[in-house]
């Protein structure tokens, strides 16, 4: 998946699927005009890959001009068609033939048409790489078709999201799924913190750190603050309730995310259920578990090695790191067992390269889609 400004995309058509089309484009108007010399106009700024690879495939003699349109802002079409390019002159007894990139609405082919009724050109065709007939109003006829797609909106091979992605060499659609909420997983040194934070900046996501969470509402003093420090103070479990209240306002303050990364909740099956129940109160569930594995001695150096920067004096004694290995795994082993019912647990290596483990954990999020 890919990132534009706020809007996440995810793969749709391969740059091999593009140019098997075109390809394909390119021989059935060859046969159609191979004896003559065609002018090919296209439509800027969205056709200028599609012209390029086209001309390449099309091994005739030809001519090639542009003209520049615009209807669309972010994500919708404005309804009004600009001309910023006008159509070229001399154009008396010409072929032309319009290479558009997209055709959905027909406006832009409505103004197309409009712009070239004027001039005296022999004979006047449309050749359309990407073609949402779902959507198009049938006024003109479409004489050649790369690809029949769904009326979806795509970026790439020229097509942009508020001018970002025209250089993408495929194409991506917009990621319209239901949010993705993940629990993450994760030893002490796997990892955890640093993964959700490249995941929440790629996704989108809201990264819901637990402690954090309890952390500002104990400075703040708010009210859920002064509730759970009273639990504290008496040295007695906060309950699950008053969590699930600070997650539920975490929640409610991030209504434009795609999702949420739940970090150290749950830490029970009790608090896994509670969990559900929450997001079912919200139309929302959880999506998938991931737990980032990694061999406990590597993640004892790596602990040792990081308590010589941080200062920490639980990242400083090996026998209260493994004490801290053996806490996760008997609380984890029942998480494991109710996610793992539920057909949502997946194991990631933790060990390697941070890019190469973010695109593990990238390639189960993009499964869920």
């Amino acid at each position: 998946m890919i990132k534009l400004h706020d809007k996440v995309f995810k793969p749709y058509l391969k740059e091999e699927e593009i140019l098997r089309a075109i390809e394909k484009m390119a021989v059935e108007i060859a046969k159609d005009y191979k004896d003559e010399v065609p002018l090919f106009v296209g439509v800027l700024n969205g056709a200028f890959m599609f012209v390029s690879d086209f001309l390449k495939a099309y091994q005739h003699p030809c001519e090639v001009s542009f003209v520049r349109l615009s209807s669309y802002q972010g994500l919708t079409s404005t309804g009004i068609v600009e001309t910023l390019l006008d159509v070229p002159e001399e154009l008396e007894g010409k072929s032309v033939i319009i290479l558009e990139d997209v055709v959905d609405t027909g406006r832009t082919l409505k103004h197309l048409v409009h712009l070239f009724s004027n001039t005296n050109v022999k004979e006047f065709k449309i050749a359309a790489l990407f073609y949402k007939s779902e959507v198009y109003n049938g006024e003109y006829p479409i004489d050649y078709i790369g690809l029949d797609i769904p009326d979806h909106f795509i970026v790439g091979y020229g097509l942009d999201y508020n001018e970002l992605g025209r250089n993408l060499r495929e194409v991506y659609q917009l990621n319209q799924a239901n949010m993705i909420n993940l629990v993450l997983f994760g030893k002490p040194g796997a990892g955890k913190g640093t993964q959700a934070g490249f995941l929440k900046e790629k996704y989108n996501l809201k990264h819901i750190s637990t402690g954090d969470v309890f952390r500002y509402n104990i400075k703040n003093g708010t009210d859920l603050g002064k509730l759970a420090k009273s639990y504290i103070d008496r040295g007695d479990l906060v309950p699950d309730t008053v969590t699930i209240d600070m997650l539920k306002d975490e929640v409610e303050k991030n209504p434009d995310a795609a999702g949420f990364i739940f970090d150290g909740f749950p830490r029970t099956a009790a608090q896994a259920e509670a969990l559900d129940n929450f997001l079912e109160s919200k139309d929302m569930k959880v999506d998938a578990t991931i737990a980032l594995e990694a061999e406990d001695d590597i993640l004892v150096a790596r602990l040792l090695e990081r308590g010589k920067v941080s200062g920490r004096s639980d990242d400083q004694d090996e026998s209260k790191i493994r004490n801290r290995f053996d806490e996760y795994n008997e609380k984890t082993a029942p998480l494991k067992a109710y996610y793992e019912k539920q057909g949502k647990f997946h194991s990631v290596n933790g060990i390697g390269e941070i890019d190469e483990i973010t695109t593990r954990l990238s390639q189960v999020i993009e499964s869920l889609v």
